[in-house]
């Protein structure tokens, strides 16, 4: 059985009916069983050597007997590895080392991490290498819940194909505008990244043809599969090829073990106080990359003008059109600042887990107003954790590498 276990991932190899898991193929026993199979490759070998060793006479035009192989018209893995190491990915996760090869052998899997091993690259780069891009269909699809992580996917996955050609990226969620989503599926389009209720309503408008797709993401497979989205995503699988390749991903199961690296405290202040918490908190903190949430997109753009302060700063949210929507480089994340606290613990995991992405640690501040009372002690209950009160001290430990590494070395006997 193909079977993967290791501190950050588990990967199962599944087959492709009924999602039984499969196990390696055994050869058919025995000294008997080798004997035909070296049998057959002896006869079937046997009229190649002798069109091989055809005698040219003097004379003969011997290019006219060379038979070339047919032009590999299918996307290089060199053009994705050289996106890859531009992008400064030199040395896979575990995870991502051990679900790639699967992914990329035509299996199914089912695919568990924790947050910051690299999950949405691991599913995108499979899926660009399975796409032929002399073909104008929609040929790999990603179905995500919500715009957040549908907009994540989509950036992946246009920075990772630079080199690859013109390959056409096409993201609709309920934060776009269905119109738009026509027009864009009307022109060539090869992958799509969708939410389940947006794609599945355009499939059956016959605008998002997908009888040519040969795999499908379910990213967040544990929400997509409960009982608010499984109708949806039977319908949408039954509109697949038979033959299609299921790739099931999910983080849920195992972020609470990203916590462990991250340290949490909440500041109290009013709404009017929060932008002059921030300026605040950057003097304060000593900062590599750091990432502000907000609850919704209207709040994302006025906070922008810290950048007046000195600070390079940027904005995305998940209604901005495709085409100024940036990528971001996340991996330099020292501390995450929830502008507005979450409601739900998912979205609040997913936020702070952002410092520690690939084993690192760091800092998550969330900026508490009268109304969150309620929420963070709901938060607390579920993680089984209690979040503090930020301290007037800044310890830079916590989130500053070369003073974590001092601390740890005293505390060593």
């Amino acid at each position: 059985m193909s079977t993967t276990r290791t501190e950050n991932a588990v990967i199962m190899g599944l087959s492709s009916q009924n999602g039984q898991l499969r196990g390696p193929v055994k050869p058919s026993g025995g000294p008997r069983g080798e004997a035909t199979q070296t049998q057959q490759q002896t006869n079937h070998t046997q009229p190649q050597a002798q069109s091989m060793t055809t005698t040219i006479k003097p004379g003969d035009n011997w290019k006219k007997t060379l038979k070339l192989l047919p032009k590999d018209l299918r996307i290089k893995m060199l053009d994705l590895l050289m996106r890859i190491f531009e992008m400064g990915w030199k040395k896979p996760s575990p995870f991502q080392e051990e679900s790639i090869p699967i992914a990329l052998s035509g299996r199914d899997i089912l695919a568990r991490a924790k947050n910051g091993t690299g999950k949405s690259s691991a599913h995108d780069i499979p899926l660009l290498k399975r796409l032929d891009l002399k073909k104008d269909t929609i040929q790999t699809m990603v179905i995500v819940p919500t715009g957040g992580p549908a907009l994540q996917v989509s950036q992946i996955c246009i920075q990772v194909s630079k080199h690859m050609g013109g390959v056409k990226v096409v993201m609709t969620t309920g934060g776009t505008n269905s119109g738009d989503d026509v027009l864009r599926l009307d022109d060539t389009v090869h992958m799509v990244i969708a939410a389940p209720g947006r794609i599945l309503n355009l499939i059956k408008k016959g605008v998002a043809k997908v009888s040519h797709v040969q795999v499908i993401v379910l990213d967040e497979a544990d929400k997509l599969l409960s009982q608010d989205f499984l109708q949806l995503m039977e319908d949408i699988i039954l509109m697949l090829p038979e033959d299609r390749q299921i790739l099931l991903y999910s983080t849920n199961l195992m972020e609470k073990l990203t916590l462990k690296d991250i340290t949490q405290y909440y500041a109290y202040v009013t709404e009017h106080q929060k932008v002059h918490g921030l300026t605040t908190l950057f003097s304060r903190l000593q900062l590599n990359q750091m990432i502000i949430f907000f609850n919704c997109s209207q709040r994302v753009e006025w906070p922008a003008k810290i950048s007046q302060l000195g600070y390079f700063c940027f904005y995305v949210h998940a209604k901005m059109r495709q085409e100024h929507q940036n990528c971001i480089d996340i991996q330099a994340v020292n501390v995450v600042i929830n502008f507005d606290f979450s409601k739900l613990e998912e979205t609040y995991l997913r936020h702070i887990g952002r410092p520690g992405r690939f084993g690192h640690f760091g800092l998550a501040i969330n900026l508490i107003t009268y109304g969150d009372h309620f929420n963070l002690k709901g938060i607390e209950e579920q993680l089984g954790k209690e979040i503090k009160p930020i301290p007037s001290n800044n310890d830079k430990s916590l989130h500053v590498a070369e003073f974590h590494s001092k601390a740890v070395e005293n505390e060593k006997p």
